[in-house]
C-alpha cells in the first residue's frame, strides 16, 4: 500500500544524514519530517539558527505523502462548525493563518519550479439531505471574508445536489514540496535524520535531553534548547493533547479514466463522504477518490466501506482502474481549532503542532509560520487562532468529556471481548487478525501474505487493546489511535514503542 505521491517519486537530491555524523546536539530540534516540520526547520535555518530533524521513518512518510495534498481555504464544513464555537474574529483570524500558509506554499513552488494547478473547490451536496450543511458552510465563509458562491451546476459525472465554490485554489504533489524543503534545509547546514525515533524527553542541565532510537536500535542520547514536536499527535503525555484529540483514519484510491476526468476539487457534505481532484502523472492523468473515514480502531472492517467506495468510482466513471491505494491519519480538536505552540502553559523550550483536522496543507504550513515566529520573537496578529493553550478551547469541553468516556469504554470493551473468543480456531490464511484469550495471557493473532505474526495486544501507550484494520493490515488502537504493523512494530503514535512479542 503506497500512495501515488510516494509511488511516483522521483528519487530526491538529497541525501539524509547518519545520525553518528555530526555532533549530537543542536540549538533545535524538530521531529516529524512532514510539511509542519521541515517548513519549521527551514525557517529557522534562513534565521542562522542549528537544526536537527529527526524523522522516525521517512520524509513524508505518515501525513504528508499519504494526502489528497488540496492547498484549499474552502475545507469541507469546517467553518461552519468553528464559526458558532468562536465567534466571527477568531474564524477569520484561522482563514488569515490558512491564507499565509497557501500563499508561502505557492511562492515556494513557483520559485523552485514545482508544478500548482490552480482549481476550483467546492464543498457539495451529493443528496437533498446534504444541502442544508452546504447553504451553512456558504454562510459561513461569507461571514469570515472568503469570496465564494452557490453553484446550482458543476460539471461532474455524480449526484450534484448544488453547492459552495471558491475560485483558483490550488493542489499539487506534495512530496515534491517537501524534498524541495529537505534540500533547503541541508544547502543551510541544517541537518536530518530518519529511521531514528523519539521515545521519551528529559531536562538536564538547563537542556533538553532527546532520547532516540535510531535504526540499528540503539539508545542514543540528543542535546537541544528547544524542541518541536510536529509528528500529527505529540509524542509527549505533556499537556494531555491525547485527550484534546480525535484520530480518524481515511483512504484514498488513484485511478486511471478513460476519456475526461473532473477538474475541480470537490468535497461533500453528507455521508459517506466523497472526495474527488484529479493528478498529473507521467503518462497522463489520474482521478483521486478519497473517503470511507472512521475513528481508529473502532471499525469492524474498513475494507468494506474501502470496496463500497471503488464501486462508486466506476459507477459514475466507467472503465476507471484502480492503479494505487493509500491511507492516511488525522486528528480533530475538541474545539475545531489546531494546537499549534508550547506543549504547556507559560513554557518557551518544547513545542506542539497538532489538530488540522484533514486539511495539514494549509494548516500544516500556517503551523510552521506561527511556531518560527514565536520561537524567533516575532508575531503573527492571527496565530491566536492557533494557539494550543487559550480559553477558546473551553467550547470544547463537552466533546472532550464525551470523547473520553467512549475511550473508556473501548477500554474496558476491549478487555473483556476477547475472552468470548477462546477456543475458536486461529485466523487462517488470508483470514487478517484477531485478539484472543484470558486478559492475563491475551494474544493478536495475524495473517498476512501467509506469514503468521502473535505479539501483545496491549498498546504501550495507555493499556488500550488493539483491534485488526482489515483495509490497511495493521493493529490500531480505539484509546488514542496509535498503529502497528502485522509483527507489531510501531507505525504511529501517541506510543513511542512496539507491541511486545507473545509467546
Amino acid at each position: 500500500m503506497t500512495s501515488l505521491w510516494l509511488a511516483d517519486r522521483t528519487k530526491p537530491a538529497w541525501t539524509a544524514s547518519p545520525l553518528g555524523d555530526g555532533p549530537r546536539s543542536a540549538e533545535f530540534i524538530v521531529v516529524g519530517a512532514g510539511i509542519t516540520g521541515l517548513m519549521t526547520a527551514v525557517l529557522l535555518a534562513r534565521a542562522g539558527k542549528d537544526v536537527l530533524v529527526v524523522e522516525a521513518r521517512s520524509v513524508g512518510a505518515c501525513a504528508t505523502g499519504n494526502t489528497t495534498a488540496k492547498i484549499s481555504l474552502l475545507q469541507g464544513t469546517h467553518l461552519s462548525k468553528a464559526l458558532p464555537r468562536h465567534g466571527r474574529d477568531l474564524a477569520r483570524a484561522y482563514v488569515e493563518g490558512n491564507r499565509e500558509g497557501q500563499d508561502w506554499i505557492i511562492k515556494h513552488c513557483q520559485s523552485h519550479g514545482i508544478a500548482v494547478q490552480r482549481e476550483d473547490a467546492y464543498t457539495y451536496a451529493q443528496s437533498a439531505k446534504g444541502v442544508p450543511s452546504a447553504r451553512l458552510e456558504l454562510k459561513a465563509c461569507q461571514a469570515v471574508g472568503l469570496p465564494v458562491e452557490w453553484a446550482d451546476d458543476a460539471d461532474v459525472p455524480f449526484p450534484y445536489h448544488g453547492g459552495v465554490r471558491l475560485p483558483e485554489q490550488a493542489q499539487f504533489d506534495p512530496m515534491e514540496f517537501v524534498d524541495s524543503l529537505a534540500a533547503e534545509l541541508l544547502e543551510r547546514g541544517g541537518r536530518l535524520v530518519e529511521r531514528t525515533r523519539v521515545r521519551r524527553v528529559s531536562s538536564r542541565g538547563g537542556k533538553l535531553a532527546v532520547h532516540v532510537n535510531d535504526a540499528a536500535q540503539r539508545d542514543i542520547e540528543l542535546q537541544a534548547e528547544k524542541l518541536v514536536l510536529a509528528t500529527g499527535i505529540p509524542v509527549l503525555d505533556r499537556g494531555g493533547y491525547f485527550a484534546r484529540l480525535k484520530p480518524s483514519r481515511s483512504y484514498c484510491l488513484a485511478f486511471k479514466v478513460p476519456g475526461k476526468i473532473t477538474r475541480p476539487m470537490m468535497i461533500s457534505t453528507d455521508s459517506p463522504t466523497r472526495s474527488v481532484r484529479y493528478a498529473p502523472v507521467r503518462d497522463g492523468e489520474v482521478l483521486i477518490v478519497g473517503g470511507a473515514g472512521h475513528t481508529v480502531g473502532r471499525k469492524k472492517s474498513p475494507s468494506k466501506a474501502l470496496q463500497e467506495l471503488a464501486s462508486w468510482t466506476t459507477k459514475h466513471f466507467p472503465g476507471a482502474t484502480q492503479t494505487h491505494f493509500w491511507s492516511a491519519q488525522d486528528y480533530t480538536p475538541i474545539d475545531h481549532l489546531p494546537y499549534v505552540g508550547p506543549i504547556l502553559p507559560n513554557s518557551e523550550t518544547i513545542f506542539v503542532a497538532t489538530g488540522f483536522n484533514k486539511w495539514g496543507m494549509t494548516n500544516g504550513a500556517a503551523a510552521a509560520l506561527t511556531l518560527s515566529s514565536r520561537i524567533l520573537g516575532g508575531r503573527m496578529d492571527w496565530s491566536r487562532a492557533f494557539d494550543s493553550w487559550s480559553p477558546h478551547e473551553l467550547t470544547g469541553l463537552l466533546t472532550a468529556m464525551q470523547a473520553n468516556l467512549e475511550v473508556g469504554f473501548d477500554l474496558a470493551k476491549g478487555w473483556i471481548t476477547p475472552v468470548s473468543r477462546i477456543g475458536r480456531r486461529s485466523p487462517g490464511p488470508d483470514e487478517g487478525g484477531i485478539v484472543s484469550g484470558p486478559p492475563w495471557h491475551l494474544q493478536a493473532r495475524s495473517r498476512v501474505n501467509g506469514t503468521e505474526h502473535r505479539v501483545s495486544p496491549v498498546c504501550p501507550h495507555l493499556g488500550g487493546i488493539v483491534n485488526w484494520n482489515d483495509a490497511d493490515k495493521a493493529w490500531e488502537c480505539p484509546l488514542h489511535g496509535s498503529r502497528f504493523a502485522p509483527d507489531g512494530t510501531l507505525l504511529e503514535g501517541p506510543a513511542t514503542r512496539d507491541l511486545t512479542a507473545s509467546r
